[in-house]
């Protein structure tokens, strides 16, 4: 039931997520709901979600007489019964227009229930799952806190801590229900291009030139800007930085020259170098790793090392590869060997990638298994005597600290697929971060020999093509900005 008898859309638990992250799409999925198609990773993630609640049932069922409810009205027959567990509760209250479905409800030994949901995610403190959780609370009519069952096995409670937040996500969807017209938002790159309302809003950023489309300029930036009468990307380009307002998110003068260079580039449509570009010298071996977040234990399972030496051909492509999580600890030693025959052969080594998560992952693995003390770690995290800074060099922070780009956002394809920048484009014009996560647990999931060759032939290729990226970044930043 999503509407009450007089056709007034109810609200869910599960629309906190939409409004946590947007008041927009929260507006939208009551008025104007989009018709799309959850993409593979979506879907991924949603089976992910449902063993996980299966796992938590099975165990549930191993300790607890378990009811499943089929309506809201067996729901209150088995809560008036006093069952010790009720699966897949259904609840509602007409007077705050509230619907609800828990995972389940555990009595409590004070004879009242608790509600509680199997949640994939390893954090308990997202805003829009504690609202969710509390309005479970709230249709219950109960002060005991709710029991969230999270993917990394621990068991979390929240309760009237919460409070606050229901009170004012209840109220604005409440205002957002009766409210004819769409609420004015800020774009957020990171938010935004994953909605599946994209193409009903990007257009309407656009035709008002909204100051938040820049990248690094926040929403909340943009919103003190414009009460200071900077209204539009063109307003902002023509200011004095020295002359901007200290508004949130940018004050000092180097974030808003970057500002105001970053207005100018987007309209003209132009690099803008803000300094001398600085590359080490040395011998560039090109890193880039492919994980698995979606193991048993919830730590990520490293499957695919890559590595792209000299002369760079598709030849030198070079890769540390485990079939399964079981083989994680053998696969890091593996590299970690790869490493130092590199390390050997090339002297001095220059380990390039993009972003910090590679050298993230290696200190993560490195405390993992216990081996921070290790020489090649320590090698690679700059930790060696008379070695401050490692091989280990982040072209992303050579790019952000020196050079503005007309792009709204800053990752490795969206420079290297750009035809007026690297112009490099990936063998598969679909393969993605998100696309490499599907892609792999087909593969774990496959018993075809010959399909699972398929699909760790995409992968590899998939990496190959994204350190084959970054050396064309590199060069590409060598014959435009390296004098």
């Amino acid at each position: 039931m999503t509407h009450n008898a007089h056709g007034v859309r109810l609200i869910k638990p599960s629309d906190a997520a939409s409004w946590a992250s947007c008041r927009r799409r929260a507006w939208l999925d009551m008025h104007q709901t989009a018709d799309f198609e959850a993409d593979a990773f979506a879907r991924l993630l949603s089976d992910a979600g449902l063993r996980h609640e299966r796992r938590i049932l099975k165990q549930l069922q191993n300790e607890y007489d378990v009811h499943h409810a089929d309506s809201f009205e067996h729901t209150t027959i088995l809560m008036q019964q006093g069952v010790p567990v009720i699966y897949q509760a259904r609840l509602m209250n007409p007077d705050v227009g509230l619907v609800g479905f828990p995972d389940f409800l555990i009595r409590h030994e004070s004879g009242r229930y608790q509600p509680a949901d199997a949640k994939l995610t390893q954090s308990e403190n997202k805003r829009g799952l504690q609202i969710q959780l509390g309005l479970y609370r709230r249709l219950l009519a109960t002060d005991l806190p709710v029991i969230v069952f999270l993917g990394d096995n621990r068991t979390a409670v929240i309760g009237d801590e919460i409070d606050a937040q229901v009170d004012a996500f209840l109220t604005d969807m409440q205002q957002l229900r009766r409210q004819p017209e769409q609420p004015e938002v800020r774009y957020s790159h990171s938010k935004c291009r994953v909605c599946p309302y994209f193409a009903h809003c990007q257009p309407l950023f656009a035709s008002r030139e909204d100051i938040s489309l820049l990248h690094g300029v926040h929403g909340r930036s943009a919103e003190h800007l414009a009460m200071s009468g900077i209204r539009t990307i063109s307003q902002l380009a023509a200011y004095d930085p020295g002359a901007l307002p200290d508004v949130p998110h940018l004050s000092g003068i180097k974030r808003k020259q970057r500002a105001v260079a970053q207005a100018q580039a987007h309209l003209q449509n132009q690099v803008i170098q803000l300094n001398a570009v600085e590359l080490p010298a040395g011998h560039w071996i090109h890193f880039d790793i492919e994980d698995n977040p979606l193991t048993g234990t919830r730590e990520r399972h490293v499957y695919l090392w890559g590595l792209l030496a000299p002369p760079y051909t598709h030849a030198d492509f070079d890769y540390v590869w485990t079939d399964h999580e079981n083989e994680d600890y053998a696969g890091w030693l593996a590299f970690l060997q790869k490493i130092e025959r590199y390390r050997n052969a090339f002297s001095p080594v220059i380990l390039a990638h993009y972003s910090n998560h590679e050298k993230a992952v290696i200190k993560q693995y490195a405390q993992r298994y216990n081996m921070t003390e290790q020489s090649t770690v320590q090698w690679l995290l700059g930790k060696t005597h008379g070695d401050s800074h490692g091989p280990m060099f982040d072209l992303q922070k050579v790019v952000q600290d020196n050079l503005v780009l007309p792009l709204q956002g800053y990752g490795l394809k969206d420079i290297c697929k750009h035809p007026q920048l690297v112009n490099f484009q990936w063998e598969d014009e679909t393969s993605g971060s998100q696309w490499s996560i599907v892609q792999f647990n087909r593969f774990l999931a496959e018993t075809d020999p010959a399909e699972r060759q398929r699909l760790k032939s995409a992968l590899l290729r998939y990496n190959r093509d994204d350190v084959t990226a970054t050396h064309r970044l590199e060069q590409w930043l060598r014959n435009r900005f390296v004098s």
